[in-house]
């Protein structure tokens, strides 16, 4: 039986690769972005029977409300969401940040994210499905800048490992894979800039968007009766020790 797999931020980076590696092994793949025509493009390499594509902003919850009516018959029977989409807005401290930034981290990080998972959660677990979400190291660690970002993100990972817990003895296996440095757009989200991308990724050796593709397809072909409940990779050449000390000077 081909079972199939709802990707959310699939237009790039870690959902493009999921996506990709998950047809791979056979799977079918609903691929959501907000970039239509790069949907489209891979849906057209990869085959309309096994990616449908369905561009929406996830923010816009009549979009996505509309987008779940209409999926075609073989893409309707969901087995696993990729809750991947999120973004980051800003380095700036919290008392000089965008309030703009921050509601849209929210809006698409948090609310979308919960909104989405609470729709398909009947069809999951009438089909002893699994929910993989990608959290962020930023959410267990925080840092300079991180602010409402690194907020979300510890919403994300916690909000979870709650459904963990409140899906006991549904049979619906649930991970949180929350990942440190790995070289998507992100950083060019984030900043605007390729250049500050380039510099944050030069000579560090991050981990790739085929990297976490790879954990979520060993995650999502485990047997039914083993769950792994968190992930947390880095790239070897990033630690998590960052305690920072403010001299005072007389």
């Amino acid at each position: 039986m081909t079972r199939t797999a709802f990707v959310t931020g699939a237009t790039a980076g870690i959902g493009e690769a999921t996506v990709r590696t998950l047809v791979a092994s056979g799977w079918r793949c609903i691929a959501t972005g907000r970039r239509k025509e790069r949907l489209e493009a891979l849906a057209e390499e990869l085959g309309a029977d096994k990616v449908h594509a369905a561009a929406f902003d996830v923010r816009d919850i009549e979009a996505m409300e509309a987008v779940l009516a209409a999926l075609p018959e073989p893409f309707a029977g969901i087995d696993l969401l990729v809750n991947n989409a999120g973004l980051a807005r800003g380095l700036a401290p919290a008392q000089e940040a965008s309030l703009d930034d921050w509601q849209t981290m929210i809006d698409t990080n948090v609310t979308a994210m919960v909104v989405l998972t609470r729709k398909l959660l009947p069809t999951l677990i009438e089909r002893k499905g699994a929910i993989i979400a990608i959290g962020s190291v930023a959410g267990n660690y925080v840092y300079p800048g991180g602010n409402v970002y690194a907020g979300s993100k510890a919403f994300a990972n916690h909000f979870t490992l709650a459904l963990r817990a409140d899906l006991h003895g549904t049979g619906v296996r649930v991970t949180s894979i929350e990942p440190g440095m790995v070289e998507t757009e992100f950083t060019l989200v984030r900043t605007g800039s390729q250049d500050a991308s380039d510099d944050l990724y030069r000579g560090a050796n991050p981990m790739t968007g085929q990297d976490i593709a790879d954990m979520i397809k060993w995650v999502a072909e485990l047997p039914p009766h083993l769950n792994i409940n968190r992930l947390e990779p880095m790239p070897v050449n990033q630690d998590f020790a960052g305690f920072r000390v403010a001299r005072e000077h007389h």
